[in-house]
């Protein structure tokens, strides 16, 4: 939905990112005569190769598959909302969807399936991490979509919006953008009452805020406004603000390669380290520990060290990979927590070993450090009153 006269949006800057997530919703993909455009990705395409050249990095998770499939198909695809019948046409549209988006790339596109299940399982979740982490490293852009083929729930739902955010949180994003084809949050529907008018900047999502979200407005996405807001919700929580801007509009996707923003900012609760601390020190521990030597404890205690295998004296209790836990010193105190990227028994075996023995002694290896540094707190006085003041 193009600005309408007289409801100007002001134009705002976004906060200072280096690392964003950008949802593209399948309004901004799909052609008018059926399957997939270039005409409004193309501006997103420059934008995140311009977010490249400027040293940042962009994930995208994109819309568009069920639309591209039943373009293949023809007048033999399924109408209706048959799920089983989506989920096929799903299938059928994931080539060309990323076809489409490497002809507009200079580099390489890599395909990234998720559901929210890969998300909370814990193990699944660091897999499905250092893989995007590691196609970042690799200057590959990652092309994220809901794997639709098994989804059920979140391809009834339309829940990119939602699951943008999570990639949000699962890679450490510092921003949250959402495209769409409508310029901004608005007081009500537009397109139903002539006198709403659009929200610039919302400092916090409040009841009020998420009564003004309308349903879906187009045909060939299943997500709406209060996709959107939800998905915004998630982010603040993380610690990560959103930008719901419009995809249509060239000048306004050439504005955020400046760090201006025409749409609506949503500012995130806390800061993403705040928050993402305050979830490692207070979410519920598996019940094994890792004890630590030393200097490992000093080390751990200075906030910026990993815990390595040569720093682990003993492991007690049991726990998995990707469980978060507790480490403590000689004398049983605790001194950080932490998600572990190896299970109970594995430690144990690491414990005292150098990084490079780990896959020589298990077989595999899931990195160099037991728990990295940006999955680790620190239980220290000084970080304690840190966060209070907070």
């Amino acid at each position: 939905m193009s600005e309408r006269p007289g409801h100007d949006i002001p134009v705002q800057t976004l906060p200072s990112w280096r690392r964003a997530v950008l949802k593209v919703g399948s309004n901004l993909l799909a052609a008018d005569g059926g399957g997939l455009t270039a005409r409004h990705a193309e501006a997103l395409a420059r934008f995140i190769e311009s977010s490249r050249h400027a040293g940042r990095q962009v994930v995208l998770v994109s819309s568009g598959a069920v639309a591209a499939g039943r373009a293949q198909l023809r007048v033999h695809a399924p109408s209706g909302s048959d799920i089983a019948a989506r989920q096929a046409l799903a299938a059928l549209g994931q080539a060309p969807m990323i076809a489409l988006w490497q002809s507009l790339s200079p580099r390489p596109v890599a395909q990234v399936l998720l559901t929210h299940d890969d998300l909370r399982n814990r193990r699944r979740y660091l897999n499905a991490r250092a893989t995007l982490r590691e196609l970042l490293a690799l200057d590959v852009l990652p092309v994220v979509n809901e794997n639709d083929t098994v989804a059920v729930d979140e391809l009834k739902l339309g829940d990119n919006d939602n699951l943008a955010a999570i990639v949000a949180a699962l890679v450490d994003a510092d921003l949250l953008l959402i495209a769409s084809d409508i310029d901004a949050l608005y007081s009500a529907d537009p397109r139903r009452d002539t006198s709403a008018v659009p929200i610039a900047h919302v400092t916090a999502l409040t009841p009020e805020v998420l009564a003004m979200a309308g349903g879906s407005g187009s045909a060939v996405g299943t997500g709406g406004m209060r996709t959107k807001l939800e998905a915004a919700a998630k982010a603040a929580a993380a610690g990560i603000p959103t930008a719901l801007f419009n995809g249509r509009d060239s000048a306004t996707v050439e504005g955020l390669a400046r760090d201006r923003l025409q749409g609506t900012l949503i500012d995130a609760a806390r800061t993403r380290m705040q928050a993402r601390k305050y979830w490692l020190r207070h979410a519920p521990a598996a019940p094994g520990r890792i004890h630590v030597d030393a200097g490992a404890a000093r080390a751990l205690a200075g906030g910026r060290a990993s815990l390595l295998p040569g720093g682990i004296v003993q492991v007690s209790g049991e726990f998995h990979r990707g469980d978060l836990i507790e480490i403590v010193d000689g004398q049983n105190k605790p001194v950080a927590r932490g998600i572990c990227q190896y299970g109970a028994n594995e430690s144990r075996r690491l414990a005292g070993q150098h990084s490079r023995e780990i896959e020589p002694l298990l077989g595999y290896s899931y990195g160099d450090e037991v728990v990295h540094r940006d999955d680790l707190t620190t239980l220290g006085d000084t970080e304690i009153t840190e966060e209070v003041r907070a």
